[in-house]
C-alpha cells in the first residue's frame, strides 16, 4: 500500500487563494463545496479542509502531517509544530495581514494604555492577552464569535481584529490605534512527520514549489537579441532579478539575452530596450521561480 501525506487546506477565507496557489505550483485540488476531503491529482497526498484557526491543533496531534495556516493561529494555539515555509499570500493580496487594536472613531482612546480596565473583544484571545500583559495594561479580553466590528462601544470598548486594507474597520467607524500582530500564511508540519524521511522530502518539495509559485507572481521573462556593440547599453536598461543570461549566437556579432523583471515595469522597459537597439523582444509569463 502506498504511503500518504495528510495535508490540511485552510477552509474559509484562505481556501480559494490556497487552491489557486497549489494550481500554479503544479497541483490541482478539486473541492466541491460539500465534502471536507477534496481530491488532488497527486496519489501521495490526501487533503482535508480544516479551518485555519484549528490547523495547528490537528497538525500537532498528528491527525494531519502538514497544513497551511497563519502564524497568528499557530501563536494563538501555543502548540509545538514545525514551521517549514512562510508563504506571504492572503485572501486579497500578497501582503501580510495585521491584527490591530481598534476603537470607535469618536472615542477618547489614543493609545493601548488608555484602555486600562476596559473590555477588549477579539477572536485572538491568548495573543491579545499576551500583548496587553507585555505592556502591563490590565484589561478584560472577551472571546468574540464573529461580527467583532459591531461590538464597540456597547459590548466592548475596543477590539483586536484582523485586516488587510482597513476598509471594513473604516466602514464600521472604527479607528486603528496600534498593530498587535502581523501574520502571514505558513506551511507547518507535525514534528514526527518532519522526522520521517519520506514525509519530510514530500513536504519540502511542496514548500519549494509553493514558494516558487509565489515568487513568480508579478514577474515576467524577457528575451531578446542584441548586437555585441549594443550589449552594454541594453544591460544598463534591465532591472534584473539576477544577472541576465547572455548566450552567444551562431553569428558571433550577436547575443541572446534572457532575464526576469517585474511585470509592472515592462511597459517602460521594452521601449527603452528598443531604443538601445535590442531586437526580437519576447515577453513570456512565469509559473514558478525556484531560487
Amino acid at each position: 500500500m502506498s504511503r500518504k501525506l495528510r495535508l490540511g487546506i485552510p477552509k474559509g477565507s484562505l481556501q480559494d487563494a490556497t487552491i489557486a496557489l497549489f494550481e500554479r505550483a503544479g497541483w490541482r485540488i478539486f473541492a466541491n463545496g460539500r465534502s471536507y476531503f477534496p481530491g488532488i491529482d497527486d496519489p501521495d497526498i490526501e487533503c482535508m479542509l480544516i479551518r485555519a484557526q484549528e490547523m495547528a491543533r490537528y497538525v500537532n496531534h498528528g491527525a494531519l502531517d502538514a497544513g497551511l495556516t497563519g502564524n497568528d493561529w499557530v501563536t494563538e494555539s501555543g502548540l509545538a509544530v514545525e514551521t517549514i515555509a512562510s508563504l506571504t499570500y492572503s485572501k486579497q493580496s500578497r501582503q501580510k495581514v495585521r491584527w490591530v487594536l481598534a476603537v470607535p472613531e469618536d472615542s477618547p482612546y489614543q493609545r493601548a494604555e488608555d484602555l486600562a480596565g476596559k473590555i477588549i473583544a477579539t477572536e485572538l484571545v491568548e495573543a491579545t492577552r499576551r500583548y496587553f500583559a507585555g505592556k502591563n495594561i490590565p484589561v478584560q479580553v472577551d472571546f468574540s464569535w464573529g461580527a467583532t466590528e459591531v461590538k464597540p462601544p456597547v459590548l466592548a470598548d475596543a477590539i483586536v481584529e484582523v485586516t488587510e486594507t482597513g476598509s471594513s474597520l473604516r466602514a464600521n467607524r472604527l479607528r486603528i490605534i496600534e498593530t498587535v500582530l502581523e501574520s502571514e500564511t505558513q506551511l507547518i508540519a507535525n514534528c514526527a512527520a518532519w522526522a520521517d524521511p519520506w514525509k519530510k522530502e514530500k513536504i519540502s518539495n511542496i514548500a519549494m514549489m509553493l514558494k516558487g509559485a509565489i515568487d513568480a507572481q508579478g514577474q515576467v521573462g524577457l528575451m531578446m537579441n542584441v548586437r555585441s556593440v549594443d550589449l552594454a547599453a541594453v544591460l544598463a536598461v534591465l532591472p534584473a532579478l539576477n544577472s541576465p543570461t547572455i548566450s552567444t549566437l551562431s553569428d558571433s556579432e550577436w547575443a541572446a539575452v534572457n532575464t526576469i523583471i517585474d511585470e509592472r515595469t515592462v511597459r517602460d522597459v521594452i521601449p527603452r530596450l528598443k531604443a538601445a537597439h535590442a531586437t526580437g523582444i519576447v515577453e513570456y509569463p512565469l509559473n514558478k521561480i525556484v531560487l
